[in-house]
């Protein structure tokens, strides 16, 4: 394998040019399209020769896709990091003046999850600018709507061919031998990871003055009793374990009801998250709370309750600890005195998605998911200097 002596002011640079980079979701309430930071990504890629073009997701939320030749065109990996950030409500610090101090780069997205991004552009360009030839052709993807729908992610996989460069037609899902997503996993092998579900239960009411209750329906109280029922079944979870991921978990994160303290409320609803393990489709586990809710109304025909549509889905990623990717990137991690046992983490990423198609997906980054989304983010400049290592020799490995 050719070595090469990293410039880790060269990674770290342009991990603060992307932290001064507002990208933070559209969705969120001081967010912005991520036109600009991915701007940034294809014209710096692009005045290091390498072969780059955007595929159009939303106005102005371009995901930038890149290619790196390899002996064997007919095969890829692909590298994939997400471009949107978190809101920056909240924060403690500048969000987008990103500083070094005591070996740490603040700055919001510079641990969740520009630090792997900058780390897999870097390792691009070297490999690039070295003329160094990759056994497989190497794709890499800069993609948007991480951090609320998975968007970006699931046009990559959905429609897009990326042998030739240029705007290619849609119709061919993404095929791939491995793909390494960017996330902070303090530089860990992450090889399963929890899915999602997250939907909405509303109960119905009647109004009425609050000096005459019996005159109304409490929509408040009737939620009482959905909750109550909810949280008596969340028990039950702890009895399926996975064994890298531990039990589903529940969690009701929102509740809003009633209009003021003098009304009978007729509404009431709550937002549910729901965390699944590989074996669970989200499918099943809605259906399951929906017979659930059924159950209550036929118990008490006074209760109305309402279960909304799914807001957001979201898939396991279960890799195999045995799959010879998994045993290969042990190996690779090991060898730069590194931890390589797999891990299962409970936090989502566009892995699963990836895999979804058959591409065996793992998800290794520089950062720690503790200081993701925090008030003060910041990674470890060493941790991103190792990681364009890692993905140097991921890229030049056989898989």
């Amino acid at each position: 394998m050719t070595h090469y002596k990293i410039d880790s002011a060269e990674v770290l640079h342009l991990l603060a040019d992307l932290v001064r980079i507002n990208s933070v979701n559209p969705n969120y309430i001081d967010g912005t399209p991520e036109l600009s930071c991915a701007q940034f990504v294809q014209s710096h890629l692009a005045k290091h020769g390498i072969q780059v073009w955007r595929q159009e997701i939303l106005p102005d939320r371009p995901n930038i896709l890149a290619r790196l030749p390899g002996r064997n065109s007919n095969r890829r990996i692909v590298f994939e990091a997400h471009l949107d950030t978190v809101s920056t409500q909240g924060m403690s610090i500048p969000p987008f003046e990103p500083t070094i101090h005591d070996g740490k780069l603040y700055g919001r997205g510079s641990c969740d999850t520009k630090a792997g991004l900058a780390a897999m552009m870097q390792a691009l360009i070297n490999l690039s600018r070295d003329r160094i030839e990759p056994p497989n052709d190497v794709l890499f993807a800069a993609t948007i709507d991480e951090e609320f729908s998975y968007r970006g992610v699931l046009a990559l996989c959905d429609g897009m061919e990326a042998r030739t460069v240029g705007q290619l037609p849609a119709g061919k899902p993404l095929e791939a031998a491995l793909a390494v997503v960017a996330e902070p996993t303090d530089l860990r092998l992450v090889v399963a990871s929890k899915g999602v579900l997250r939907w909405k239960i509303e109960t119905i009411g009647r109004a009425a003055h609050s000096s005459k209750p019996h005159l109304g329906r409490n929509a408040i109280v009737a939620m009482s009793r959905v909750i109550e029922a909810l949280q008596a079944d969340s028990a039950n979870l702890a009895t399926t374990v996975h064994p890298l991921l531990g039990s589903p978990t529940l969690n009701i994160g929102v509740i809003q009801g009633g209009v003021q303290v003098n009304f009978v409320p007729d509404r009431c609803s709550i937002e549910l998250d729901r965390r699944l393990i590989p074996g669970e489709t989200w499918q099943k586990v809605y259906h399951y709370y929906q017979r659930m809710i059924e159950g209550l109304m036929h118990s008490d025909s006074s209760l109305e309750i309402v279960m909304h549509a799914p807001m957001l889905t979201d898939l396991p990623l279960d890799c195999p600890i045995d799959h010879p990717v998994v045993l290969q990137m042990t190996s690779l991690l090991e060898s730069l005195k590194l931890d390589g046992q797999p891990l299962g983490v409970p936090f989502g990423s566009d892995a699963s998605k990836l895999a979804n198609l058959g591409i065996p997906s793992v998800i290794l980054g520089p950062g720690s998911i503790d200081q993701a989304h925090a008030a003060v983010e910041f990674v470890d400049c060493q941790q991103v200097i190792t990681a364009e290592e890692i993905y140097r020799r991921i890229m030049l490995g056989s898989w």
